[in-house]
């Protein structure tokens, strides 16, 4: 079940697509550090068991189903990066109603 945090969210800039954007480099921010804790985790473990893992991944054939689960990945995390822009548009597209376009409109050709 997703969770969304309500109400206004706090600015830091005057412009609101630095703090869009401020937040998705967050978000990337933290993934990096996830995957250099692995990383290093993982070359640690195999150096203990005398694997050379730089040889083996340059070696790695990886299968298609391999390389759907990396592709899941990369969605669920451009999911995350992009999380507050896909808010902000779905909260101003629910704003927009008939009367909004007709005033908008009439708006544009009165000059």
């Amino acid at each position: 079940m997703r969770r969304e945090a309500r109400g206004k969210r706090p600015s830091f800039y005057e412009d609101s697509s630095l703090d869009q954007m401020m937040s998705m480099i967050m978000v990337l921010a933290g993934e990096v550090s996830v995957l250099a804790d692995q990383l290093d985790s993982t070359q640690r473990v195999l150096a203990n068991h005398g694997i050379d893992a730089a040889g083996e991944i340059a070696a790695l054939k990886l299968d298609d189903a391999a390389l759907e689960q990396r592709e899941a990945r990369r969605q669920a995390m451009l999911e995350r990066m992009f999380y507050l822009v896909r808010k902000e548009a779905a909260e101003c597209a629910a704003k927009e109603t008939s009367e909004s376009y007709i005033a908008a409109l009439d708006e544009i050709a009165e000059g």
